[in-house]
């Protein structure tokens, strides 16, 4: 299945926004000319991928963030030369869409850099009618998936680790992601 088309593509000439709100956070992976804090509205973050690739397997899946509907995100939005839009997008369909889990879109994003400036951002939005997609877990549910996850990308316990660790950095806190980091954090990993 090929990867979905931006809803609205912004023209090859401009430069390019991307919303970061999990990994993308702290290793956005290609070159960018600017980093803003910013608020996606109208989805919020949450642990509903089983992850089949990055943090997990098919036989023993991992859990990742997924942009889902309702509520409000605060991430970080990119922006991307025009001269380079293209690779990046390229390099973030492989790196996003290897089990065509997330939709991608645009999506409007207000930069907190005190202009309060609205932007269009490329996003990655989990899609619900997917194999992957999770729904709500409860705590037990998460924290049980991420002790076994461990994929090509390394274990599952670090990647949620290192987004609370990049949340934080931006003076945030997102409490259910927290309580899950406390409750890995002084565990023995089971993948090295």
């Amino acid at each position: 299945m090929p990867a979905e088309k931006p809803t609205k593509p912004v023209p090859s000439h401009e430069d390019l926004w991307v919303f970061g709100y999990g990994s993308l956070m702290w290793r956005p992976g290609f070159e960018f000319v600017e980093q803003v804090p910013a608020r996606l509205i109208g989805e919020h973050r949450a642990l509903c991928v089983y992850s089949f690739d990055h943090r997990g397997t098919p036989e023993k899946p991992g859990l990742v963030l997924g942009l889902d509907r309702g509520g409000a995100c605060r991430g970080i939005a990119f922006r991307v030369t025009a001269a380079r839009r293209g690779e990046v997008v390229d390099y973030l369909r492989g790196r996003e869409q290897t089990t065509h889990v997330y939709r991608e879109v645009m999506r409007s994003v207000w930069l907190e850099n005190g202009a309060g400036e609205r932007i269009s951002a490329l996003a990655y939005v989990v899609d619900r009618g997917h194999v992957q997609y999770a729904g709500r877990l409860s705590l037990q549910e998460q924290l049980r998936y991420v002790r076994q996850g461990h994929g090509r990308s390394g274990n599952n316990r670090d990647y949620v680790l290192e987004t609370v660790r990049s949340i934080e950095a931006q003076g945030l806190r997102d409490p259910q992601l927290h309580h899950l980091a406390l409750m890995l954090h002084n565990e023995t990993p089971l993948h090295r």
